[in-house]
């Protein structure tokens, strides 16, 4: 399972958020790290709506976004998100 974390410096809600996801330890994962002021377009889509993440189908590579969570979820709830989404797929 591949995750899409859209972020940028500075930003204190995608640092709690990339810290849960690195304990987190079901299901497995691997992470890549956008940060949006790198591109335009990304920059243009996210700017007021980081962290945001996303799952890549592996058979078709489509990025499938996953639902924003409170920043007070526990790294438990984040666990089970990407549980029901990444079965899901």
């Amino acid at each position: 399972m591949k995750l899409i974390f859209y972020s940028k410096p500075g930003c204190h809600l995608c640092e709690g958020l990339q810290e849960k996801l690195g304990q987190v330890q079901h299901p497995t994962f691997e992470l890549e790290m956008r940060d949006i002021t790198t591109r335009e377009e990304w920059f243009q889509a996210y700017q007021y709506e980081i962290p945001v993440l996303f799952l890549e189908n592996p058979s078709n590579s489509q990025l499938v976004p996953l639902p924003r969570l409170s920043p007070r979820a526990t790294v438990q709830q984040l666990e089970s998100l990407l549980q029901k989404y990444c079965s899901a797929g």
